[in-house]
């Protein structure tokens, strides 16, 4: 599959192709509520949720006494800017 390229805004790749990038980034498509996803890294994991209007993102247990973080990206930012933001981690 080709991508647009990294400075694309989100908004501007189908969804087929953000499904794709989600894959690539290790991310795992909930089976049920397919517009969630879940992504585990060595030191922190993640549920993404893709909204109407921006990527949600909550890190799971990763804040001060074991709170979740959460993080919303609007989908005007480039796929690049995305992908540091949410897989760099909390």
């Amino acid at each position: 599959m080709i991508f647009p390229s990294p400075e694309t805004p989100l908004y501007n790749h189908p969804l087929p192709q953000i499904e794709q990038w989600l894959r690539e980034q290790g991310c795992q498509q909930d089976e049920k509520q397919l517009h969630c996803w879940h992504v585990q890294r060595s030191n922190w994991q993640a549920e993404l949720s893709l909204d109407i209007e921006q990527i949600i993102v909550r890190y799971v247990q990763a804040g001060e006494g074991g709170q979740d973080i959460q993080r919303a990206f609007k989908y005007s930012l480039s796929r690049e800017d995305i992908e540091r933001a949410v897989f760099s981690g909390p």
